[in-house]
């Protein structure tokens, strides 16, 4: 019988700390709710964990981006249907307009009416705004891009276009254009009243003489002075409503797009998620059992050091 040296308390201390080293892992799953908390845990898990994460959360703001860019097409449509709406009242005015029926008096009355719409479709371009970017009156051939976003992973995006929707783009105005044309001329008043001029322009009167030096400016292109003019404008108006239509219709395609996008970034996200999760968390009812195991063991470890211990003191009834 050996005592200088315990084999069987030692082998049993190896053991109590295996036990108890497991029964602190499971704990430390348990309250985290991870099964691997640090790369000695699942080295090639927790790097395929991250790089899902990672896809995730891109997925995650590519859906934010999409929804973003719902609202800014929101922003522009509502504002193409108050156009539109626009639009509609002014057709009205040059149908009646082009009836002979109208005295110049009452032409005059509509021409305001038709007026004071076109300035308003200007100021709608002018200020509809998302996030401080103009959507609607942007000079150039390509009008007003933006390019959204859409995926978690380069070159996932889409681009959008809006086209110029001023009053002069649909051709509803432009420089000195319509009934009042631009270059010098001379127009004899034939008594006294309001009189229709090209803004930007300079003018100077003498008597019953209006005399206009030549500079260009800009006036309403859309005269509903007499039948012809008012016919055309009907014709001008009839673009211009199916323009803005066409770029409704656009805007709501591209709208519907976003909307199916959203919801596939969603799903692709709840699957990785779901994959993520298999492969990082802790199953707490396996987990609880193996605690419970560990703490079994632990128990019975420390028990039979005690008794290990006790072995050695035998030797002393020999000697006794």
């Amino acid at each position: 019988m050996i005592i200088n040296t315990n084999i069987p308390a030692m082998n049993t201390y190896r053991q109590l700390g295996i036990n108890q080293g497991a029964m602190q892992n499971s704990m430390e799953k348990l309250s985290s709710g991870l099964r691997i908390n640090r790369a000695g845990d699942d080295a090639a898990g927790l790097a395929i964990s991250e790089k899902m994460r990672a896809q995730i959360k891109g997925l995650d703001q590519a859906s934010r981006n999409s929804q973003d860019g719902i609202s800014m097409i929101q922003t522009a449509e509502g504002a193409l249907q108050e156009t539109q709406n626009i639009l509609q009242r002014m057709r009205e005015l040059a149908t009646q307009a082009a009836n002979d029926t109208n005295v110049d008096v009452d032409r005059n009355e509509i021409q305001k009416e038709i007026n004071e719409l076109t300035t308003e479709i200007n100021r709608i371009s002018e200020t509809t705004e998302f996030n401080t970017q103009k959507m609607l009156n942007v000079s150039g051939s390509a009008g007003f891009e933006a390019t959204f976003q859409v995926g978690a992973n380069n070159g996932q995006s889409m681009k959008i276009s809006i086209q110029d929707m001023g009053a002069e783009a649909l051709g509803l105005t432009g420089a000195a254009s319509g009934a009042h044309s631009a270059g010098s001329s001379v127009t004899e008043l034939m008594g006294s009243g309001d009189y229709a001029a090209v803004s930007g322009a300079t003018y100077a009167s003498d008597g019953g003489v209006l005399l206009e030096d030549g500079t260009s400016g800009s006036t309403n292109a859309l005269s509903v002075a007499d039948h012809e003019s008012a016919t055309a404008a009907i014709e001008a108006i009839n673009d211009a409503i199916e323009t803005v239509s066409a770029q409704r219709s656009n805007l709501g395609s591209f709208q519907n797009r976003l909307e199916h996008t959203i919801s596939n970034l969603d799903n692709s996200s709840e699957n990785l998620s779901a994959a993520e999760s298999r492969i990082r968390d802790v199953d707490m009812a396996k987990e609880m059992m193996e605690m419970t195991r560990a703490n079994i063991l632990s128990q019975a470890s420390q028990s039979m050091l005690a008794q290990a211990n006790q072995q050695p003191q035998s030797v002393l009834q020999l000697l006794g």
